[in-house]
């Protein structure tokens, strides 16, 4: 195992036993020349002969994060060894709002941890955390509540003393802070524990204690005792608070990175804090900053009384020992391989030892293969574990290098907690859940408005239905067993449809045509599939060790659709057919990345490439993409496009004729006449929507039997991706990429101050900025402000009624570096990509809905620096509450991709139109999103079964003819309120019980059921044997089953005539040949129906139902 032997090696050096020595004098140490991750490996190796508790102090939140994240790889897990990572409260100074609930619960373990004297214990801060003070120990001590399995305790007691320490009551718990009280069970959200715990009593005995996971509700661990602590920061418990390292022990270590530089950052936080609190007006209720912080004298002053261990100081401090370690950071080798590997052979040869790190398995497979092809596999050993940075150490002739560095690739640290997710599962709950007046397709009668759950009597048992309203007043109820065949309804951006009469043929009359609409798109697609599929192609060869260097060399990780994606297409491009794949993916999930990885394997085996673009901007854009990333491989890149001289662009066409060129970019202008490749082997359209019908046109003929790559940023929603499986190839790539910096985003209202500071910023980074301003009105004075509070930015200002080619030189020259602010409306949303762009000032912000933020916000932190997202917008007081929701969301979920399933569903809805063409939009919005898509399948299956059978034949071997079946009865079938008592829960547990399989529901829900509700009464075990039912009685054939006094009826289907020659009718007849008594076959309005008496309950009706195909 490499990673020991790295350790072995530390811990037998010079180094290692020089600071055992010197362990327990007066003085300090002072390590120098420590590089990259050097110290984390030392500190571990020391760690594990001296226990006891260690202080780490770093100079700022994203190196100590590093270094954590160091530390949790090396430990991993080990026991007696408990890692803390202990961060600052608030963002600012007396941002009191601003305080993070991830943060107070990480800062509450740890002060808790200190208390019970663990073996060893690694807190890892930094100055912003140290310095704020923090609740005494006997403070604490007295705000905690211990919880013990088997003790008494009364719920009116609990309930008191959790509102007593300020936790919030809500129906369910998902942030600290929180409890929730459900019949004889208690939610309850500690601040000094991850997970929330569950305490279930039985009377007012504790029955038993669980940890659950907040997002899904679902207890996961049982525990025997637990303590509630309250928020250490509550005002009301920390009247006088101390130093956070009054709370370590005489013999704790503080190890630190140049105490200096924390003194520096604590005076200037100190500083801010006094300024911050000198602009306050009413100083009655707030507490001055000496006694919300530690002064950088007291800090100097408290640090002299332990032992102390630091590195790197830059002034020397005479008093201290010190000792060299000799090591240097990992060397930079832009990427070239030829130097790594002469580098790596002379430290070979002087008897080092190598190794190269990494945390991802793929990456360290290709490394592999890259130095097997080149014969060098022998140089180096591959060790599956993270660090941040690589170091060599000259003493014990050591190199460790990553992968990261190696290929300059941003590595990302993990924050292992975060509250925000189960935050916002809970926000995308509220966001999809029903609420009264809201707008519901029902498939059979269209579109009504939600009115709620309602408790309905059948002959004198209790149901529940939904009720819907529809035009005039009429009602309709839906029984919990039909719910899937009602969904919220989702047309375009918030526009409000027109209600349904009951009894009018105007919804399936709306139905029909889009059905009809459908059909003739699809038509099209499935028959260019089909034609595709017979003609023949070119073969390429398997992947070259230069395909590997090219792939390992991408700057991010690559996210596993992103792998999937590049297989499958390579793959195809092996196979004798040509290739037609469709990826799709969101704006930055790394497309472009695919498409480099194809172009390279053609030019790989000596074949050219195309690239069809829709704008002569986005050439440009590619060209650069292309040949940065391909600039050390053999392979010639050039673009045409309206910018050119007529002259250049026909030296490149004769060129291409030549053979010069691999890959060629152009907007249409490549499909012209006078475009002739020596030997074309892959046609890659990027933005496919975008071309007209005459370019498409043009395509089909050249593309017959060329290997074609389609690139959309679309989002195919995963539900229409199945349905048209068999009329495309698609790759869907849906997961962001890993290790983009999550964009930090700040709402505020409008302040020149703050839009001065943020492009001073980003120009000293040398940087750029985008603002956007969606008035052409007054877009000029917003100009003329941003150059009066910057004096020295370049500006270029740029919108939609500019004409086109002035508009494309400003974008192009800003892509160029030649202006520092694009000052713009929302044209940028559509795909300029700029890497140099890392901070959007987005004015207004509370006219956007969430997706279009989330489109305008993706075009910065596209590169590995951190990015910034300004949204101004008027006073809080003047939003209204959807936009103050809205805004709220956007700055919760700052990772690329993490709350985007809110976004996506108005990106579906785009995306799904024009998947299938530009007319296809309209109907979504008559008929709503989801009936779009039900109808789409219908539409897919229909036309598989007749015009394409012969194509499609062996996928219509194994389909059942009936795809759902229609359950009616008078049984008691409900959740009773006692149980389940807020109505939006009960709605929506029928709504997932309804979607799920009998397996399902069987293997998860009754369990999910049982851990948050307590035991399941006899009525809803029932309900759920009701999918076993409906499960059956659809194989058998039957599209509905009725239960009603003491009988049921299967009524068969009607669609498919086919189905009275198939097997299972005929073991239908035998079955009532063999049982007539209590079973009768009869007709009635052309209908079949088979009847069956004496069914008392669901349970009876499973037995009677499994017999038939026995």
């Amino acid at each position: 195992m490499s990673k020991n032997e790295i350790k072995r090696s530390i811990s037998s050096s010079n180094t290692f036993s020089k600071i055992l020595k010197s362990w327990s004098t007066e003085k300090g140490i002072s390590l120098k020349n420590i590089s990259g991750s050097y110290i984390s490996f030392l500190s571990h190796c020391i760690i594990h002969q001296k226990n006891g508790n260690h202080l780490f102090i770093l100079p700022d939140k994203e190196q100590a994060l590093y270094f954590f994240n160091d530390l949790e790889n090396l430990f991993n897990n080990e026991r007696g060894v408990t890692l803390l990572f202990y961060p600052a409260s608030y963002r600012r100074p007396y941002q009191i709002m601003d305080s993070d609930p991830t943060s107070i619960l990480q800062r509450t373990e740890a002060i808790d941890s200190l208390d019970k004297h663990r073996k060893t214990l690694l807190v890892i801060t930094y100055p912003e955390a140290i310095i704020e003070k923090v609740i005494t120990k006997k403070n604490l001590q007295k705000n905690i509540i211990s919880i013990v399995v088997g003790e008494e305790l009364e719920l009116d007691l609990i309930n008191e003393l959790l509102i007593e320490l300020d936790f919030e009551k809500v129906d369910y718990v998902y942030e600290p802070g929180q409890f929730a009280v459900r019949g004889g069970i208690v939610d309850v959200f500690s601040y000094n524990n991850e997970f929330p715990y569950r305490i279930e009593l039985f009377g007012d005995e504790i029955e038993s204690i669980r940890e659950f996971d907040p997002t899904n509700q679902l207890s996961n661990t049982t525990l025997n005792k637990i303590k509630i602590v309250p928020n250490i920061n509550n005002p009301k418990l920390t009247l006088n608070k101390v130093s956070f390292l009054d709370h370590f022990p005489k013999n704790t270590i503080i190890w630190g990175k140049d105490f200096e530089i924390a003194q520096k950052r604590m005076e200037q936080g100190f500083e801010i804090s006094n300024k911050v609190y000198d602009k306050i007006s009413d100083k009655s209720s707030v507490p001055m900053p000496i006694e919300m912080y530690l002064s950088p004298q007291e800090f100097l002053l408290k640090i002299q009384k332990y032992s102390t261990i630091e590195w790197n100081r830059i002034i020397d401090s005479k008093e201290k020992i010190k000792i060299d370690a000799n090591t240097l950071e990992q060397p930079k080798f832009n990427k070239n391989f030829d130097l790594l590997v002469t580098k790596l052979e002379e430290w070979k040869n002087n008897d080092y030892s190598i190794y190269i790190c990494s945390d991802q398995e793929s990456q360290l497979n290709r490394l592999r293969s890259i130095f097997i092809e080149l014969e060098k596999d022998a140089l180096c050993s591959f060790v599956p574990i993270g660090i941040h940075q690589g170091f060599i150490d000259y003493n014990e002739k050591l190199v460790v290098f990553t992968d990261h560095q190696i290929f300059e690739r941003y590595h990302r640290f993990n924050s292992r907690k975060s509250i925000s997710k189960s935050k916002e599962t809970f926000t995308l709950k509220e966001i999809y859940d029903l609420q009264k007046g809201d707008f519901v397709v029902h498939i059979d009668y269209g579109i009504g408005e939600f009115s709620g759950l309602e408790k309905i009597d059948a002959q004198g048992k209790e149901q529940e239905a939904i009720r819907l309203i529809y035009k005039g007043g009429d009602i309709l109820y839906v029984s919990i067993h039909s719910l899937h065949r009602i969904s919220k309804f989702s047309g375009k951006d918030g526009t409000k449809p027109t209600l349904n009469k009951l009894g009018s043929p105007a919804w399936s009359l709306a139905k029909q045509k889009a059905k009809k609409k459908i059909k003739e798109v699809a038509f099209d697609l499935i028959q260019l599939y089909a034609k595709r599929k017979v003609q023949k192609g070119f073969e390429f060869q398997p992947d070259t060790y230069l395909q590997n260097e090219l792939e390992a060399s991408f700057i991010y990780e690559d996210t596993p659709d992103q792998l999937s994606s590049t297989a499958a297409v390579k793959l195809d491009m092996e196979q004798p057919t040509p290739m037609d794949r469709l990826v799709c993916g969101d704006v930055g999930f790394g497309k472009t990345e695919v498409a480099i990885r194809a172009a390279f394997k053609a030019v790989a085996d000596s074949k050219q490439v195309a690239i069809l673009v829709p704008t002569t901007v986005l050439a440009f854009q590619h060209f650069k993409t292309f040949s940065e990333r391909l600039n050390e491989f053999p392979c010639s890149v050039d673009y045409i496009n309206r910018f050119k001289t007529s002259k250049s662009i026909k030296s490149t066409l004769e060129k291409v004729k030549s053979g010069k060129i691999d890959i060629l970019i152009g907007t249409h202008r490549l499909i012209g006449k006078d475009v002739i490749f020596k030997d074309l082997g892959l046609l890659i359209i990027d933005e496919e929507q975008k071309f007209g019908v005459g370019v498409k046109d043009q395509l089909k003929n050249m593309k017959v039997n060329v290997d074609t790559l389609t690139l959309t940023a679309t989002p195919i929603p995963r539900t229409l991706q199945f349905s048209l499986m068999n009329a495309r190839d698609l790759s869907i790539i849906n997961t962001p990429p890993q290790n983009r910096f999550p964009v930090e985003t700040i709402v505020q209202s409008f302040s020149e101050e703050t839009i001065g500071q943020a492009i001073n910023y980003e120009l000293q980074r040398e940087g750029q900025v985008f603002f956007v301003h969606n008035r052409v009105q007054n877009i000029n004075e917003i100009g003329a402000m941003i150059s009066r509070v910057c004096p020295n930015a370049r500006i270029a200002i740029g919108h939609g009624q500019m004409e086109g080619k002035k508009l494309e030189a400003i974008i192009l020259d800003f892509m160029d570096g030649l202006y520092d602010v694009l000052v713009a409306t929302t044209i940028i949303e559509s795909g300029i990509d700029i890497p140099n762009a890392n901070t959007i000032i987005i004015n207004n912000a509370n006219h956007f809905g969430l997706s279009d933020l989330h489109q305008l916000r993706g075009r910065v932190g596209r590169s590995n620096k951190k990015a910034f997202a300004y949204l101004f917008t008027p006073p809080p007081q003047h939003l209204s509450s959807e936009a103050r929701k809205r805004l709220h969301a956007i700055e919760q979920f700052s990772d690329l991709g993490s709350g985007f399933n809110i976004a996506m569903r108005d990106l579906d809805i785009r995306g799904a139109g024009d998947l299938l063409g530009a007319n296809q939009s309209g109907f979504i919005n008559d008929i709503g999103f989801d009936t779009y898509q039900k109808i789409l399948d219908e539409a897919i299956l229909e036309l598989k079964e007749n015009e394409f059978k012969a194509t499609f034949s062996k996928e219509l071997e194994n389909r059942s003819f009936v795809n759902e079946c229609i359950l009616e009865t008078d049984l008691s079938l409900v959740i009773p309120d006692d149980y389940v008592n807020e109505i939006n829960e009960r709605l929506n547990l029928y709504k997932r019980l309804d979607q799920m399989s009998f397996k399902e529901a069987q293997q998860s829900f009754i369990k999910e059921l049982k851990d948050r509700f307590g035991e399941i009464p006899l009525e809803t075990v029932e309900l759920i044997k009701t999918l076993k039912l409906r499960e059956i009685a659809k194989k058998i054939g039957f599209e509905k089953l009725i239960i009603k006094q003491g009988k049921m009826v299967g009524k068969f289907t009607t669609t498919h005539p086919s189905y009275f020659e198939s097997d299972t009718f005929t073991q239908i007849l035998s079955y009532i040949q063999k049982n007539k008594s209590g079973v009768s076959l009869k007709e009635k309005n052309q209908k079949l129906m088979m009847t069956f008496e004496n069914i008392k309950s669901i349970n009876d009706a499973n037995i009677i139902v499994s017999e038939i195909l026995d």
